[in-house]
């Protein structure tokens, strides 16, 4: 069980007033219940647990000799306060495997909106991979963003792109690397944010069977194929199923990747629609695969960067700036490919004969917004639109930032 403590204050008369409100959260077995889904269905969990949350508040006062100084007894109990707040933040990141990741920050500063700090959120592996994951590495980022006036540059991880938007509604995030699918919902759910870039495209998803399982998409009628929900791989599943005409005959469950190769040995499900990496790498493990986004037009997927709107209100420079960072970052992996394949492999723990398949050097663009690229996330949001998984449509020209911003 994990906790973190937050703390407000006042004065009140000749007391000082401290509500500390302690929120405590654990991983409790899930009863693998059905759950509703939006679009009328449901859809049944398969992960062992699930997360609880409750909060605790606590008031403690403090006598003063005046409005205006202080005891020594408060003053040292306000340092208690804060060496609780930075104990208690300091435990939830070390714990928590989907903790928020600091990296190179003031931890001070990164609480806090100030604009010298730039958040970006990432979907994926310990550190982001791709342009922005390179232009990490090779400390291009860094470099330039120090030149924009950022003093830290704040990294966090998610496991999904549903995770990462809720951190953008919240104001948590300025910058965010995610798959088109949740990427568009959000756009969609009508919060401000703007595209910045595709990073990749044509990522393909793969749709893997279990071991002594069925070959074919006709013999998944009345089985049960998991994916992990609000992503990329959903969308082409959803797609898939819709183009053989099998879509009433399958039942669709959520499961994280992360728990996808345990239940096909288990055989827990029939068929697993899974990304890019993980697929080949099933693949080699000897688990059948039916089917891959390859084989058809428009379902495969996108890597896109986006913004919040407010951020860029105060920063109307960056999109430019940023994009260019990206292009370096873009043609120096370009460059040094092996160079890249290494730390893309040591980062995602695969192999780099994997990561070769699942990246392919034709699906990064030296361009912000390439056009097969915006033709394949238009079909994209159109499907997701007619579906009923985006909640509005609308038109990627306006969701695009200005012309002049790039």
């Amino acid at each position: 069980m994990l906790s973190f403590t937050v703390g407000t204050g006042s004065i009140s008369k000749n007391i000082a007033i401290f509500n500390l409100v302690r929120y405590r959260y654990a991983d409790r077995p899930n009863p693998l219940t059905p759950f509703p889904t939006r679009e009328g269905g449901k859809i049944q969990s398969l992960s062992p647990f699930r997360r609880e949350v409750w909060r605790e508040v606590k008031t403690v006062t403090h006598p003063i000799e005046n409005r205006y100084k202080l005891s020594s007894r408060l003053s040292t109990s306000v340092g208690c306060v804060l060496l609780l707040l930075t104990t208690a933040c300091s435990q939830g990141e070390t714990k928590s495997a989907q903790s928020i990741q600091g990296i190179n920050t003031n931890s001070a500063v990164a609480a806090s909106n100030n604009i010298s700090t730039l958040r970006i959120g990432y979907v994926g592996s310990v550190e982001p991979t791709g342009p922005l994951g390179w232009a990490k590495k090779k400390g291009i980022l860094d470099r330039e963003l120090q030149k924009l006036g950022f003093k830290n540059i704040t990294f966090a991880r998610f496991p999904n792109g549903p995770d990462l938007n809720e951190a953008l509604v919240a104001g948590q995030l300025d910058v965010g690397s995610l798959g088109d699918t949740p990427a568009i919902v959000l756009r969609a759910r009508g919060v401000e944010t703007r595209l910045l870039r595709i990073t990749q495209f044509n990522t393909t998803a793969w749709l893997v069977a279990k071991k002594n399982g069925p070959r074919s998409l006709a013999e998944l009628k009345g089985q049960k194929i998991a994916t992990q929900k609000g992503s990329y791989m959903h969308r082409y599943l959803l797609g898939l199923l819709a183009e053989a005409k099998i879509a009433k005959d399958v039942k669709v469950v959520h499961l994280m990747t992360t728990e996808a190769k345990a239940a096909l040995e288990r055989g827990d499900v029939a068929a697993y629609a899974t990304s890019s990496d993980l697929g080949p790498f099933l693949k080699s493990q000897g688990f059948p695969v039916i089917d891959s986004s390859a084989n058809h037009q428009g379902l495969s997927g996108t890597s896109l960067v986006v913004a919040t709107e407010s951020f860029l209100a105060k920063q109307p420079d960056f999109p430019q700036k940023f994009n260019a960072i990206l292009t370096e970052a873009t043609k120096d992996l370009i460059a040094n490919s092996e160079e890249y394949y290494q730390y893309h492999a040591q980062t995602t723990k695969y192999p780099i004969d994997v990561i070769k398949v699942s990246f392919p050097l034709q699906q990064v663009s030296e361009e912000p917004l390439p056009a097969e690229g915006v033709k394949l996330l238009e079909g994209t949001k159109n499907f997701l639109v007619s579906q009923g998984l985006a909640k509005s449509n609308f038109k990627l020209t306006d969701w695009v930032v200005n012309k002049q911003q790039r």
